[in-house]
């Protein structure tokens, strides 16, 4: 299955783009798994996610934890922790 990844700001800068499809087997996936076969692409994807602690996801622009579910046409966002003021 292929679902599209989107990243945002310091991840958009560390791995050199803003988007990026990524093909994993079955017909379903966690977020965790889409975020290890990011990792595995090599040394800037595995830098990009060293802190797993300030990075956040969403599919399909909701909000997910890494057990969310992620099937075939699906976007997967990564982004840093935001604040507002």
């Amino acid at each position: 299955m292929k679902v599209k990844v989107i990243f945002f700001a310091s991840l958009r800068d560390a791995v050199g783009t803003g988007t990026e499809t990524v093909e994993l087997a079955g017909d379903a996936a966690s977020v965790a798994q889409v975020r290890e076969a990011l990792i595995a692409k090599g040394e800037a994807w595995a830098h990009a996610f060293r802190n797993l602690k300030r990075i956040r996801a969403a599919v399909n622009q909701e909000l997910a934890g890494d057990d969310a579910v992620v099937k075939e046409g699906d976007e997967v966002a990564f982004f840093p922790p935001v604040t507002g003021g």
